[in-house]
């Protein structure tokens, strides 16, 4: 082992912080270790770190004495209350210009309360997304960190090393001032729930609607994922259908699991802030609201007892419908990606970020949940269009979305025949409608607003807020 400090600090052992350790160690970085619990320190030491140089800490000042000067501490301790206490307990023990990356999932106004506190004491922070799950953290995840410019250059090395590599560049790359890092990974997460709502929609209306077997799913997903559709959840969806309950019941373990869809908070944190912003995002509203539906378990069996839809199975060809779900979930991919992107936009002007959205685009292409084949051409069309307001309005993926919007329109259809619901793939087409029309009915809620609240409205035809007294005769 070498005699100098060590090149950076983890804190927190969990299955994220040590797979990433392993993996900064595998680049030939030296690490310092702390963890709350020891037995995770010294298992860490003794049965995984092997010939890399990986030191262990077991108390916070013994870790900060390991460190070389400016010291860069990478905290990856579950959001919220034990991000603070990491923090209370650390400074003390640190000194002006030191480094403070916080990468678990904080919420972005979090992230941006810390920093101030920090800059008051002289310390340099980030907030810095994570997205890979335990084989990224391990293998190469996509790193999206934000905040102190000159923090993210003294560990820019380390990051570049240890994310996933597209094209020789790696899956890191600095984000922007503030909160941004945390800011991105919340809309990437978001765009993650609205993804999965997607694919879960196409398996109901596989499983219920056609009466599909597991076997029979997999296949599917398996072909769809050599086509444009190409992406990790894409990936991962077959082999959850092969997946044998060998130990217990004999069936396919997916149908022992209980529907019933739990979360983190990430997609209501993004929901909350497009409202916020404005920005409409209906297919990441639509997916934390079934899987907030999904929680009223006792209630949906009871009521299914009492009302009742089309008891009907679809009776049309079932490889031609096949073929219209696998359009459909494209378009609804498109537009998904395209509401997280408008949100970013719009945060990065609103938080003075300063965002690159070709560099998002490009980070996310490897390495974190939502990469997809899909980002290729959000990354090209951000290329030839840095101030796009909306992937829509690319030439090549609004033609991709016009194409396929036949079949969209014929699997919501038959969705609403089939008594089965597909909110997001409706969200899909609502949004997709809605944005492309030049006028929209909201004249009648200006209206309406006015008549009973006088809020008055705006006319077409001349400048200026106007208010009608409805109730009195002309």
């Amino acid at each position: 082992m070498a005699n100098h400090g060590c090149d950076i600090g983890v804190i927190g052992l969990g299955v994220m912080g040590g797979n990433f350790v392993l993996n900064i160690a595998d680049h030939g970085f030296s690490v310092a270790v702390y963890n709350q619990t020891a037995a995770k320190t010294r298992a860490l030491i003794d049965k995984q770190a092997g010939g890399r140089d990986i030191r262990a800490g077991y108390t916070l000042p013994e870790l900060v004495g390991l460190l070389r000067r400016p010291r860069s501490i990478m905290l990856l301790v579950p959001a919220g209350p034990p991000v603070d206490a990491v923090i209370r307990d650390l400074v003390p023990h640190l000194e002006r210009g030191d480094l403070l990356i916080d990468s678990g999932n904080s919420h972005f106004s979090d992230t941006n309360r810390r920093a101030k506190l920090l800059a008051e004491k002289g310390l340099l922070f980030m907030g810095m997304g994570i997205s890979g799950g335990e084989s990224g953290a391990r293998n190469g995840p996509s790193l999206m960190p934000g905040g102190s410019r000159e923090g993210y250059e003294r560990v820019r090395a380390i990051l570049g090393a240890a994310a996933a590599h597209v094209d020789g560049e790696p899956c890191a790359a600095y984000m922007g001032a503030g909160s941004a890092g945390h800011y991105v990974k919340m809309v990437h997460n978001g765009i993650e729930y609205g993804v999965m709502q997607l694919i879960s929609e196409t398996y109901d209306l596989m499983k219920r609607g056609m009466g599909m077997n597991a076997d029979s799913l997999a296949a599917v997903y398996e072909r769809w994922n050599r086509t444009e559709l190409s992406s990790y959840l894409l990936e991962i969806t077959a082999p959850i259908f092969r997946r044998q309950d060998d130990k217990k019941t004999g069936v396919p373990l997916i149908d022992t699991i209980l529907d019933l869809a739990r979360q983190k908070g990430t997609g209501m944190w993004m929901s909350q802030d497009a409202m916020e912003l404005r920005v409409p995002i209906p297919n990441i509203d639509v997916a934390v609201m079934m899987r907030n539906l999904s929680g009223y378990r006792s209630e949906r069996g009871a009521i299914e007892k009492m009302l009742h839809g089309p008891k009907t199975r679809f009776q049309g060809e079932s490889e031609r419908l096949i073929e219209h779900i696998e359009k459909a979930l494209y378009a609804g991919m498109i537009i998904t990606y395209a509401q997280g992107m408008a949100l970013i936009e719009k945060a990065s002007i609103t938080y003075a970020y300063g965002l690159d959205l070709e560099v998002v685009a490009a980070i996310w292409r490897g390495g974190c949940i939502i990469r997809a084949a899909l980002l290729e051409d959000i990354h090209a069309a951000y290329q030839t269009r840095p101030d796009l307001p909306n992937i829509m309005m690319d030439t090549h993926l609004g033609r991709e979305i016009a194409n396929r919007q036949g079949e969209l329109r014929i699997v919501v259809a038959t969705a609403a025949d089939l008594g089965l619901p597909v909110p997001g793939l409706m969200a899909s087409l609502a949004y997709f409608d809605a944005y492309r029309s030049g006028w929209l009915p909201t004249n009648l809620i200006q209206a309406q607003r006015d008549y009973f609240g006088a809020h008055t409205y705006e006319r077409i035809d001349m400048d200026g807020v106007f208010h009608t007294a409805w109730t009195e005769e002309e």
